[in-house]
C-alpha cells in the first residue's frame, strides 16, 4: 500500500511548479449527472472515484491494553492532509467506477481492517443548501472540501449520518475515508446522497467524478506564493523568496529557494541547490558584488539577525545577531563591509494627552528617526554614519566605493508638496555630507556604473518645466514619475522620460553603463523597456506575460529573473535571457504537475470619450462562456491617479468574478498614469467628473457591442479612491443595479483633513485648491452632498481601523442613505486597515462581495442571508 500510497500523493497533493501557487485540479471527463429539478429529491451519487481497498498492517504493540492502535484509531490517522487532494482517474490509484442505487460495494473480509477512500464532485453554479447523507455498516469519515463533516468509529448494524452543507459557487470536493473493521461480521458498502431542497433553480448542481476547477479564493490566499526574487550580479544564482499562509491561524512561513541558472541550446534554464528555512519572516535575498556570497535578514521576537551564506558551499553564520529595530541592508561593492538601517524611537508624550508637532504627528512612529551604519566584515567593526533630527535613507554606494546616497526628507507647509527632499553625497572616510539637491516629488537615486552621474527618479516637476510635458496653463500629475540624468559636478539635469508615456516604477543600469532599462506602469500593463543614453531610444521587451510584479536584473550580465501574471494566467516565476529575448519558466513543470483551474480569456476593449480622448479598457471572461447566453456585468475601476493593473489575483480578483459567471469589464478612465502626462493631469483638479461621464460613456458603449450583456444586470466596485467613484457615480446614474464602495470617500473636506495622507494626496489631486477656495470641488463633488440622488443599492464596506481613507466617510454616507429610506448595507471588519489582509476577514470580504451581487444581479439573496441574516 506504502508504495501506491507515494505514488497517489504525489500526483494528488499540493505543489509548487513553474510559478504556479495554488490548489489545482485536472480536468478529464467522465460520467456526469446533472440533478433533476424534483423539489426536494434524494438523489445518490451515481459514480465514485475509488482508491484501494488497502490491506493495513497494525503497528507494533497495537493490541497494548491501555495505548493501543484499532480500528477506530487507524480511521482517525491521516495518511495525507485532506484538504489538499484532488483526485482523479489514473495512474495514481483512483478508479472511476458506478455507484448505482444501492451504492458501491467494497471487497470485505479477511483477518487484516482495510482502508478505502471514495470522491466524487459536486459544482454549483450558485449559493445553495444541501444536506449529505452517507449510509454504511462500516467505519468511515466524510470530509467536504477538506473539513471533516461527519465520522462514524464503529461498526454497525445500520449505520448513517446526514450534515448539512452551505455549497457556494464553485467545484467542491467530497471525500471519504472509510476503513473495514474485521471482527464485524456486516457487508462494506457506502451510499450517499446529496439532498437540494427548495425551489428550482437554473442551472442546477451537478455531481460528478471528474470536473474542470474554476478559479476559488484559495487560488489566490492559499499556498505558497512567490514574494520576491534577486539576481546574482554575474547571473548566475537566483534566489526566489516565498512565504505561505497557515489557515485557519494568521501565521505564516517564510523561506529561500536558490537557483543555479545555466545556458543551453533551449536558452536559459536552472536547478534548485538550497533551500532556506526555519524562520517566520524572512527578507530577500542580498548578493554580495562579488563570488556567490548572500545575505539575508530573519526577525524573531528578539530583532533581526544577518545571515552571510555561501551559496557555493552552502555554509551559513550570522553577521548581526538579534540587533533591535534592524531595518535594511546593502553591501559596499568591494564586497568587505555591509551598510545596514537602525530605527531610534522617537521621544513620546504624557499618557494623558498628546501635542501633535505637525500633520504627520498623526501617524505612528513618525517621530522614530532611522539612521545608517556600516559593519566592516573583516574585524566586525561597526561604525555610524548618519545621525541628527531627520532620518536618513539610503541611496546607494558609488562603485569606487568612496561615497555614499542618502536623503532627508523634511516637512515644509510652505512648499505645494508639502515636503522637501535633501540629497546627499556622503564621503565615507571624512563623513561630511554635500548637499547636491533639494525638491518635492523626489522617488529615488542612485550612481551610474562610473560614478559621474546620478540617475533619479521623480515627478513631472521635480526639476522645475525640465520634466513637464503638458499644455500652457495644466499641472502635471506629479505621480506620474519620470526619469532624471543628474550631474553631481555642475548639478545640471537632463530629463529622459519626458515624451515617454509609462510611468517609471524602477531603473536598472547596466553594469557597462551603455543601457538603463526600466520597469514602468505601461496603461494597465507593467513591462520591461531599455533606454540607450546614446541615442535616446526606447525599446520595448516581451516578457510574454501582462503584469511584471517583481523583477530583478544582473549587474553584469544580461539576465534577469521576475514574477508576473495576467488576468487569465496564474502567477509565473522566469528567467529572461535579455540578450536573446528568451523567457522561460524558472522550473519546468514536471511530470507530476496538475493542470491549472480553468480561466476565460481576456480582451483588451477601448472607445474613444465625447473628449476625443481613447480610453483603454479590457475584459475578463467566464471560463465557460457561450455567446448565446446573456450575462450579469461587473465594472471594475480606480478612476484615481493610477489604472487598474492587468494581473491575476489582487484585492478585487477579476478571474474569480468571472468564475462566478460574470462578465468583468474594466475601464481606465483619464487621469491615470501609464498614458503620458497629459491624460494623467486630467486627474488633478478633476475628482470625478471626467473619470465619472467616461466610465458611463464606456458601459454604455460596452454593453452595444456586447449584446450578450444584460443591461438590467449591472454592477460596479472600487476601492478608495474608486470607492469614491462609486459613490459619485450613483449620483449621475441609474444605469447599475447594484453598487459597491470600500474605503470610499464621500466628503472630500473630511477625507482631506482626516485622513494620515488626505491633504498630502490632494497635492496632487487638488494641487492648490483647498476647501476655503475650491467649494465647487470639495463640497458639490462630494457626494455626500447630492445623496438624496443615490437610488442603487450600495453596499458600503470600510476596515473599522482605516486611517488613510476613515470610516466615518461610509458611515456619513451610510448615515444618509438610511434617512432616505434607500436600498444599503454597512460592513466594517474590526481591526482592519485600508486593505482587508487577516485571512478568515479577507476570505469573508470576498465572499460579501460575490453574495451582494449574486443577490442583485442574479435574484440570489440566498448567500447574502446567510452571511447576514436578518
Amino acid at each position: 500500500m506504502r508504495n501506491q500510497m507515494k505514488s497517489f500523493l504525489r500526483a494528488s497533493v499540493f505543489i509548487l511548479l513553474a510559478g504556479t501557487f495554488g490548489l489545482i485540479l485536472a480536468t478529464h471527463s467522465s460520467l456526469a449527472a446533472a440533478i433533476p429539478q424534483d423539489k426536494g429529491l434524494e438523489l445518490p451519487i451515481p459514480s465514485w472515484l475509488v482508491l484501494g481497498p488497502f490491506e493495513e498492517a497494525m503497528p507494533a504493540f497495537a493490541g497494548d491494553s491501555k495505548y493501543g492502535f484499532d480500528t477506530a484509531a487507524l480511521l482517525e490517522f491521516n495518511e495525507f492532509d485532506p484538504g489538499s487532494l484532488r483526485p482523479k482517474a489514473g495512474p495514481a490509484g483512483w478508479k472511476d467506477v458506478p455507484a448505482g442505487e444501492a451504492g458501491y460495494s467494497l471487497a470485505a473480509g479477511g483477518p487484516q481492517p482495510k482502508t478505502a477512500y471514495l470522491a466524487a464532485y459536486v459544482e454549483s453554479y450558485q449559493f445553495r443548501k444541501a444536506r449529505l447523507s452517507v449510509r454504511s455498516r462500516q467505519l468511515y469519515r466524510v470530509f467536504f472540501d477538506g473539513k471533516q463533516v461527519a465520522v462514524q468509529t464503529r461498526a454497525a448494524s445500520e449505520g448513517e449520518t446526514t450534515t448539512d452543507l452551505k455549497i457556494e459557487t464553485g467545484v467542491h470536493l467530497i471525500l471519504i475515508k472509510t476503513v473495514y473493521d474485521p471482527k464485524s461480521q456486516t457487508d462494506w458498502n457506502v451510499r450517499a446522497t446529496l439532498e437540494f431542497p427548495g425551489a428550482r433553480m437554473e442551472p442546477e448542481p451537478r455531481l460528478s467524478t471528474a470536473s474542470a476547477e474554476k478559479v476559488a479564493l484559495k487560488h489566490i490566499l492559499d499556498g505558497p506564493q512567490a514574494a520576491g526574487i534577486s539576481v546574482s550580479p554575474d547571473g548566475t544564482n537566483v534566489a526566489l523568496s516565498i512565504r505561505q499562509t497557515l489557515p485557519p491561524s494568521e501565521d505564516s512561513e517564510s523561506w529561500i529557494e536558490l537557483y543555479q541558472v545555466e545556458s543551453g541550446k533551449i536558452g536559459l534554464s536552472a536547478r534548485r541547490t538550497q533551500t532556506l528555512r526555519g524562520a517566520s519572516s524572512v527578507s530577500e535575498v542580498v548578493w554580495a558584488p562579488k563570488g556567490k556570497r548572500f545575505s539575508y535578514t530573519t526577525y524573531g521576537k528578539n530583532g533581526g539577525t544577518i545571515w552571510i551564506a555561501d551559496a557555493a558551499t552552502g555554509e551559513t553564520l550570522p553577521l548581526l545577531r538579534d540587533y533591535e529595530n534592524l531595518g535594511f541592508h546593502a553591501w559596499t561593492p568591494d564586497g568587505n563591509a555591509i551598510i545596514f538601517s537602525v530605527t531610534e524611537e522617537g521621544p513620546k508624550d504624557s499618557d494623558l494627552a498628546t501635542r501633535y508637532r505637525n500633520l504627520e504627528d498623526r501617524q505612528p512612529g513618525r517621530r522614530d528617526r532611522g539612521h545608517l551604519y556600516r559593519l566592516n566584515l573583516a574585524d566586525g567593526r561597526r561604525e555610524r554614519l548618519t545621525a541628527g533630527e531627520f532620518s536618513a535613507d539610503f541611496g546607494g554606494v558609488s562603485p569606487d566605493g568612496k561615497s555614499l546616497l542618502f536623503t532627508r526628507t523634511l516637512i515644509d507647509m510652505a512648499d505645494p508638496s508639502y515636503f522637501k527632499t535633501e540629497l546627499y553625497r556622503l564621503d565615507l572616510s571624512s563623513l561630511k555630507e554635500d548637499l547636491l539637491w533639494k525638491g518635492s516629488w523626489f522617488n529615488g537615486a542612485q550612481f551610474s556604473p562610473d560614478g559621474k552621474t546620478l540617475l533619479i527618479l521623480g515627478g513631472p516637476s521635480a526639476f522645475g518645466d525640465a520634466g513637464t510635458n503638458v499644455a500652457a496653463g495644466r499641472i502635471p500629475n506629479n505621480y506620474d514619475v519620470q526619469a532624471y540624468l543628474f550631474d553631481p559636478a555642475n548639478r545640471k539635469v537632463k530629463a529622459i522620460t519626458r515624451d515617454f508615456a509609462p510611468s517609471i516604477d524602477q531603473a536598472f543600469w547596466s553594469g557597462d553603463g551603455k543601457i538603463i532599462r526600466f520597469l514602468a506602469t505601461d496603461g494597465s500593463w507593467r513591462r520591461l523597456y531599455e533606454y540607450n543614453p546614446a541615442d535616446g531610444a526606447f525599446n520595448r521587451l516581451d516578457a510574454g506575460l501582462d503584469y511584471i510584479q517583481s523583477l530583478d536584473i544582473a549587474l553584469r550580465a544580461p539576465v534577469a529573473a521576475f514574477i508576473g501574471s495576467s488576468p487569465d494566467v496564474m502567477p509565473r516565476v522566469m528567467l529572461w535571457d535579455l540578450q536573446k529575448k528568451d523567457v522561460q519558466p524558472l522550473v519546468k513543470p514536471g511530470p507530476e504537475a496538475q493542470a491549472e483551474p480553468a480561466l476565460g480569456k481576456v480582451e483588451t476593449w477601448a472607445f474613444k470619450s465625447k473628449r476625443g480622448v481613447k480610453i483603454d479598457g479590457f475584459v475578463v471572461y467566464p471560463p465557460d462562456f457561450d455567446p448565446a447566453r446573456t450575462y450579469p456585468l461587473i465594472v471594475n475601476y480606480y478612476g484615481g491617479t493610477s489604472p487598474v493593473e492587468r494581473y491575476f489575483g489582487g484585492r478585487y480578483p477579476h478571474a474569480l468574478y468571472a468564475s462566478h459567471g460574470y462578465v468583468v469589464y474594466v475601464p481606465e478612465p483619464s487621469g491615470s498614469t501609464g498614458y503620458g502626462q497629459e491624460f494623467s493631469a486630467a486627474h488633478v483638479n478633476d475628482w470625478g467628473d471626467i473619470a465619472a461621464e467616461e466610465i458611463i460613456e464606456g458601459v454604455t458603449a460596452f454593453l452595444a457591442a456586447h449584446p450578450f450583456v444584460d443591461p438590467k444586470r449591472i454592477g460596479c466596485i472600487g476601492a478608495s479612491y474608486g470607492g469614491f467613484m462609486t459613490m459619485s457615480l450613483m449620483t449621475k446614474t441609474s444605469m447599475f443595479a447594484a453598487a459597491i464602495s470600500h474605503a470610499g470617500i464621500s466628503d472630500l473636506s473630511g477625507y482631506w483633513g482626516g485622513g494620515y495622507w488626505g491633504y498630502s494626496y490632494s497635492a496632487v489631486a487638488t494641487a492648490s485648491s483647498y476647501p476655503w477656495n475650491r467649494k465647487d470641488i470639495y463640497v458639490d463633488r462630494s457626494p455626500l452632498y447630492s445623496a438624496d440622488k443615490i437610488k442603487t443599492p450600495l453596499l458600503l464596506l470600510h476596515g473599522a481601523s482605516d486611517t488613510n481613507v476613515p470610516p466615518g466617510q461610509s458611515i456619513e454616507m451610510f448615515t444618509a442613505l438610511k434617512i432616505l429610506g434607500r436600498e444599503t448595507e454597512f460592513i466594517t471588519f474590526p481591526g482592519e486597515d485600508h486593505r482587508i489582509l487577516t485571512y478568515d476577514k479577507r476570505v469573508l470580504f470576498n465572499k460579501t462581495i460575490l453574495a451582494w451581487f449574486d443577490r442583485w444581479l442574479k435574484g440570489q439573496p440566498d448567500w447574502w442571508n446567510d452571511l447576514y441574516p436578518q
